[in-house]
């Protein structure tokens, strides 16, 4: 989108560093089964995997803390999980990681969100999911907010990273726009489908593709479509900008006053797209909690994006790779602002 200099990328990520950011969401459990395959089950005619390794990660909401930490920031991990032994292993890889376990509220009525991913030779076999999409009780719901009052002040910002599994709730979201706004925090908002256009007055709200589609009702067929939906989302949210991405042909940025912003993906290899736009949000508030302007905080999302793209199952970035990646390409390209 724009040049960013060595100086001032070193600058922004250094002030980073100790960025407290609430992640507000639908936490979830990612399981892996690692193996390979050598033959089709004479059961049915499915691959038989061999199994060789597991792992249990952080996923959802969790995975966009995960992204937070690893770009130096603090973060509050805000959401639910149920009272199950899939909750008590996700509690617990929580705390592994060092973050507080504060704003996590257990909820008996719900099980914990699942996602259980079987790759074999690097490549997804299959994803089992285990979940309610119910909105939570209204109980539940006082809870999320005491906790972001409770910490209102010392946060940089906040994240609202939905996936329509029924945490982030109408009422919920209005009250959390307003209590960031009365305190003048950054507000970032990843949407799905349910809730699109309850997000008024945020900072910047961050769609894909597919939902605008299927939100709006359209199809985004070509860059003209792209732009004016881009622009009748900025003036119908009221937002700060808005951050559209289009997966394989990058992003476009609308900020009011008719900027416009469009560049390609920095995906080198990819390898999957799994977690790219949890990596993408997360960064994207760093960047603005740091200083950052639309544009820069933008550009350093989508070479974010690029590089957890290369990598097989949901990992976050890795501050060092993102610096190298960024500098490699700004050295290699003349100079050039954001256009339309």
């Amino acid at each position: 989108m724009i040049h960013l200099s060595e100086k001032r990328l070193t600058e922004l990520l250094a002030k980073m560093n100790g960025r407290r950011i609430a992640v507000v969401g639908d936490l979830m459990l990612d399981r892996y089964f690692w193996g390979s395959v050598t033959r089709i089950s004479p059961e049915a005619p499915v691959p038989v995997v061999d199994l060789e390794t597991e792992q249990a990660r952080l996923g959802g909401a969790a995975n966009v803390a995960q992204n937070i930490k690893s770009l130096g920031g603090e973060p509050l991990l805000v959401g639910v999980i149920g009272a199950d032994n899939s909750g008590n292993q996700l509690f617990g890889i929580i705390k592994e990681n060092g973050f507080s376990p504060d704003g996590i509220v257990i909820d008996g009525t719900r099980p914990t969100t699942v996602k259980t991913r079987v790759i074999a030779h690097n490549q997804h076999v299959v994803r089992i999911d285990r979940e309610s999409k119910n909105d939570v009780s209204h109980i539940i719901q006082d809870k999320i907010l005491g906790v972001l009052r409770r910490n209102i002040d010392s946060l940089d910002g906040i994240i609202l990273e939905d996936y329509n599994k029924g945490v982030i709730v109408k009422s919920l979201i209005r009250q959390i726009i307003e209590l960031a706004n009365q305190h003048g925090k950054t507000i970032a908002v990843d949407p799905k489908f349910r809730n699109f256009f309850e997000y008024d007055n945020v900072t910047v709200f961050k769609p894909n593709r597919n939902e605008v589609e299927e939100a709006m009702g359209i199809k985004l067929e070509n860059s003209e479509d792209i732009s004016a939906t881009g622009r009748a989302l900025l003036e119908r949210l009221s937002a700060g900008g808005v951050l559209l991405t289009l997966g394989a042909n990058g992003m476009s940025l609308f900020e009011p006053g008719g900027s416009v912003c469009h560049v390609p993906t920095r995906a080198r290899n990819v390898a999957d797209v799994s977690g790219a736009g949890d990596t993408v949000i997360s960064t994207l508030t760093m960047a603005l909690s740091a200083g950052a302007n639309l544009k820069e905080a933008a550009t350093l999302a989508n070479f974010a994006g690029g590089v957890v793209c290369g990598y097989v199952g949901i990992v976050p970035i890795d501050k060092k790779e993102l610096a190298e990646q960024v500098l490699l390409e700004m050295n290699s390209r003349p100079r050039a602002g954001g256009g339309a």
